[in-house]
């Protein structure tokens, strides 16, 4: 079948990887995509936001499976606008990517579901927001409401923090993303994501992975779209997956059924692991990134199997993922500045040779210049490894960062570093 991938980042890489594997492929779309995607798929000028154009795409090239990696695509209401064609559609409509698009919208449904996350309050200006963070205190976590590239949220760890994250969001600094906010109060713990299938009836565990948001080595500075992360993160016990699975995934998706908003994809939860038991702390839509990468190096099944399955409503009849049992390690590569204002245009070389020992390179924010490729974006490279421990995989990984010439690029030096500890311990 003719497959049409959205997206241009890491992610969009590792599914194109992925999808150009499947026994189902006959030919590979991507729009816009990105020089490594093109290594997968031919790469067409479409633009997600113009849904006739779209639309008129896939009639002409007889698409089989639209497969919507990014989150704006989703809220904006793609997925709709596809399955109202008749075209089969991996990711949610409009209204359920609200768990995405809304921070307030997944704390309300959060409420009315009976699901395990932190107290919170919804705020629409900025004296509205000081007033609650009196009532919260220090440690508290201030959120734009809306979409802000994985960078919207501030665990402020005093009340000074807190009121310069507030007039952030309510001063424009993440345009219409901010014209809300979500006063959420702290919870103690480790983070891990976990991610599920689903057609809006039946639900399956994906995998599990445990990201590095802060910019730098030791989780200090600002947060970020993703510094590197790693799958399986077994911090995330069977127990907590399957506790995970019934007390959040599972009622949520009965709740958006229920409201008439059935889900239909892929559920990525942020949870906090407490003393108590995991909370959520928020939900995406799509797969994470770089998450993504770590679990499609590790998947064994059939991708395009699993994803038309969740587009035709016929989850249940298929045989659930299987992953390989080693453990999987990106390391973003990212351009000096960045998350403020990154440095674009940097020369990068050695790909083939960080590939040579079996590391794979996802191409993040990359593009061609006169013939050589070059940084475009924040985030540039995402370097996956595998191996037996995250140890292993850790410095195969960062062997194969070491064999890249990006003189205009970073990356922290301390991916894994949880797990690596506990393996040793």
């Amino acid at each position: 079948m003719n497959i049409l991938l959205i997206g241009s980042g890491g992610r969009e890489h590792a599914l194109a990887w992925k999808l150009a594997q499947s026994r189902r492929t006959t030919k590979l779309f991507a729009a816009p995509g990105n020089p490594g995607i093109a290594d997968h798929a031919e790469l067409v000028a479409l633009d997600a936001a113009d849904h006739a154009a779209v639309l008129a795409f896939c009639e002409a090239q007889g698409i089989g499976l639209v497969v919507i990696g990014p989150e704006a695509p989703l809220v904006d209401g793609l997925a709709d606008s596809l399955r109202g064609a008749g075209v089969p559609v991996f990711g949610p409509n409009k209204a359920a990517a609200q768990l995405e698009g809304s921070k307030g919208f997944t704390k309300d449904l959060c409420a009315r579901a009976g699901i395990p996350t932190g107290g919170y309050e919804r705020v629409t200006s900025e004296d509205q927001a000081l007033a609650a963070l009196n009532r919260f205190g220090a440690p508290v976590v201030i959120k734009a409401d809306g979409l802000a590239a994985g960078k919207g949220v501030t665990v402020a760890m005093s009340i000074a923090e807190a009121e310069q994250a507030v007039r952030d969001i309510f001063d424009g600094r993440f345009g219409a993303a901010g014209a809300e906010a979500v006063i959420e109060e702290f919870l103690d713990g480790e983070e891990a994501s976990f991610f599920a299938l689903t057609d809006g009836h039946t639900v399956v565990p994906f995998a599990s992975a445990q990201d590095h948001k802060r910019v730098g080595d030791g989780d200090t500075g600002p947060n970020t779209g993703g510094m590197g992360a790693y799958s399986p993160a077994r911090v995330l016990t069977p127990a907590l997956e399957g506790e995970a699975m019934s007390r959040i995934i599972v009622p949520t998706v009965q709740t958006l059924a229920r409201e008439g908003m059935p889900y239909s994809g892929v559920l990525f939860l942020g949870l906090m692991l407490t003393k108590t038991g995991p909370q959520l702390i928020e939900y995406n839509c799509r797969f994470g990134d770089p998450e993504c990468q770590v679990m499609l190096m590790r998947l064994k099944s059939d991708l395009v199997e699993l994803l038309l399955a969740c587009a035709e409503n016929r989850l249940g009849a298929i045989e659930p993922p299987r992953f390989s049992d080693d453990v999987a390690l990106t390391v973003v590569m990212a351009a000096k500045g960045y998350p403020d204002t990154p440095t674009k245009g940097g020369a990068i070389r050695g790909i083939a040779a960080a590939e040579a020992g079996g590391a794979k390179v996802f191409h993040a924010g990359t593009a061609l210049k006169d013939g050589e490729l070059v940084a475009a974006g924040g985030r540039v490279l995402n370097v996956t490894a595998s191996g037996r421990s995250v140890a292993q995989a850790q410095a195969s990984a960062y062997a194969a960062v070491d064999a890249i010439d990006f003189a205009d690029g970073f990356c922290r030096r301390d991916i894994g570093w949880r797990e690596v500890l506990r393996e040793t311990a």
